[in-house]
């Protein structure tokens, strides 16, 4: 049994918790250094490396709960037991969310205790081809290059342009308005606060995290931008896309034109999770996945 001491995520740990999501292929869109920190203030995201494993935990409405375990592959049963251990010591139920697959084995491997182990749909994420993305060719993509078409029929001064300090400040002044109005007709609804500080959080810190964007440009001002980063050897990962949603036709124009600035020499466009919410999963079933990466969620029996 070992002590796991956690710490808090800080920008300067990047390095380190980088090089374990490098070491492997992983397809979850979570596992990135990006995605933790922008999320860190609101799931209470700490971390540890322990006899070369990287632990990392979270917290959401006062429940505490375990991330997968990186490492090295024969390490892992170990690491599945010192997180019981873990959770034996402090008092807390074991749960582990948003595991791969790879990981489901481990666990149905591991002969010293009974889990449960439940596939979480909301929270697959849906991956594209960016070939598709980019020429929206063919007729399942015939609604999409209709509502571009129209976008740039009818604001044809509209124009991409790379994430720059310039747009960035744009970008933070149409995120709080944004928000704001979003605020004001679901005032009860934590996660919109979260969610905008999470953004700026990135934004302030885009330069450092290697990440790249794009942003619609319309009179001068942003009405979409986008960013993301390579999430492996053969896909990129958007963590964020956001548009006016008066401008008709500004979604699948931002979509369409960062896949083919940014990354068009990437085969595959992981776009996260609906969560559940059943427009937004229209909306990503309507781009045509070519896969879903599976994600599970483990309890102890």
């Amino acid at each position: 049994m070992i002590k796991i001491n956690f710490q808090a995520l800080e920008k300067e740990d990047k390095q380190a918790v980088d090089a374990f999501f490098k070491d492997r292929y992983y397809e979850n869109s979570h596992f990135n250094f990006t995605n933790l920190f922008m999320w860190r203030s609101a799931y209470n995201i700490m971390w540890t490396i322990q006899d070369d494993v990287l632990y990392m935990k979270a917290e959401w409405d006062g429940k505490e709960f375990a991330l997968q375990p990186f490492g090295p592959a024969d390490k892992m049963q170990l690491a599945i037991k010192n997180w019981l251990d873990y959770f034996a010591r402090t008092g807390g139920d074991f749960s582990m969310y948003g595991i791969e697959k790879k990981m489901v084995d481990e666990f149905i491997a591991y002969d010293e205790a009974a889990f449960n182990i439940e596939a979480d749909r909301d929270n697959f994420d849906y991956v594209y081809s960016s070939e598709d993305l980019i020429t929206l060719a063919g007729r399942k993509y015939h609604s999409k290059k209709n509502h571009l078409n129209s976008f740039r029929k009818t604001y044809p001064n509209a124009e991409y342009m790379p994430i720059t300090e310039d747009i960035m400040l744009e970008c933070k002044l149409n995120i709080n308005s944004w928000y704001k109005k979003h605020s004001q007709e679901n005032p009860d609804d934590p996660f919109i606060a979260a969610e905008r500080n999470a953004i700026i959080e990135v934004l302030n810190n885009f330069v450092e995290f290697g990440l790249k964007g794009g942003a619609i440009m319309l009179d001068k001002r942003v009405v979409a931008f986008t960013f993301g980063e390579q999430l492996n050897e053969d896909t990129a990962v958007i963590h964020v896309e956001k548009a006016d949603p008066e401008i008709r036709g500004a979604y699948p124009a931002i979509n369409q034109s960062f896949i083919q600035n940014a990354w068009a020499d990437m085969k595959y466009i992981n776009r996260e999770e609906d969560m559940g919410l059943e427009g937004l999963r229209k909306a990503k079933e309507s781009y045509k996945p070519v896969k879903l990466i599976e994600k599970f969620n483990v309890q102890l029996k």
